[in-house]
């Protein structure tokens, strides 16, 4: 079935879309590889850092299949099969991310089990309603010049604006679960511009993952709900794009304190660990030039 006018330029706009968040994504790719083959590969590979790898391959993986998924010459029905590869992945990346952040705030708790459970427990019922709204009845596949496109309907896009709404709650839980626990240990004496030890590096990277996650999910959000039919649901691929950028910086940063990573507990970590570390790799890094 070959798709309308309004289609087309619909498709063209989310090409352009496409293009520019793959190419974000490649770009801080290559430009934190240095520390991820310091951080990550020269280093024994703890449970965090195949958590980190995981995800950061993952996504590439996704953006390979996209781009080649939108310029196969396939017939409709194929094009189908394509497309639901491509929703399977894009929601595996997003339940991959909360469980990065949950298995993180685990952590920070003492990795307290009853928090876990509970995390598990509203993380399940979240999943289990995003998959249910994201592929029922899900987009039509529409060909054009035998190119696999994907059209979205107003029905459609409000299915997946709520799977998106889903997880902009879960993120809001878990940095509600992050400052209360910041301002339980520190109480309101926090810093967003110093790092002092592990915790700092929590607290003040998961502000930016939330606040730059809002920014960039809300207008997501609104395009599905309510946006015109040229831009609807076409904001997906790159909140996805930013949400894998975020939590891969994220992870670095917990890395470049400690191996342990995203398991890392404030309460069983020296101080002193933080400082130590940036001392030693400045000095490394002093060494090369």
């Amino acid at each position: 079935m070959h798709i309308t006018d309004s289609e087309a330029q619909q498709v063209s706009v989310y090409l352009y879309i496409l293009f520019a968040s793959i190419s974000l994504l490649i770009y801080d790719h290559m430009a934190t590889l240095p520390e991820e083959i310091m951080l990550i590969w020269c280093r024994p590979k703890a449970t965090s850092a195949v958590v980190f790898l995981i995800n950061r391959y993952l996504a590439v993986l996704g953006g390979v299949v996209v781009l080649i998924s939108n310029f196969l010459p396939v017939s409709p029905k194929v094009c189908s099969k394509y497309l639901l590869v491509v929703h399977v992945l894009r929601s595996f990346q997003q339940i991959f991310i909360c469980l990065t952040l949950s298995l993180r705030t685990y952590a920070l708790y003492g990795r307290s089990r009853r928090l876990l459970k509970w995390m598990g427990i509203i993380g399940l019922v979240l999943i289990a309603g995003t998959l249910a709204v994201t592929f029922e009845n899900d987009s039509d596949a529409g060909v054009d010049a035998d190119d696999c496109h994907e059209r979205y309907t107003t029905a459609t896009t409000v299915r997946h604006g709520m799977a998106w709404m889903a997880m902009l709650i879960y993120e809001l839980l878990i940095f509600v679960l992050t400052v209360f626990r910041t301002c339980k240990t520190r109480g309101l004496r926090f810093s967003l511009s110093s790092r002092r030890d592990i915790l700092d590096v929590i607290f003040q990277d998961g502000v930016m993952y939330f606040v730059g996650m809002t920014v960039v999910n809300f207008p997501n959000i609104l395009t599905h709900l309510c946006g015109s039919e040229i831009i609807r649901g076409n904001l997906s691929v790159f909140t996805t794009c930013m949400s894998v950028t975020l939590i891969s910086r994220l992870m670095l940063n917990l890395h470049g304190c400690v191996d342990t990573g995203v398991f890392s507990n404030p309460a069983e970590t020296n101080p002193d660990v933080l400082t130590t570390r940036v001392d030693v790799e400045s000095a490394v890094s002093s060494e090369h030039w």
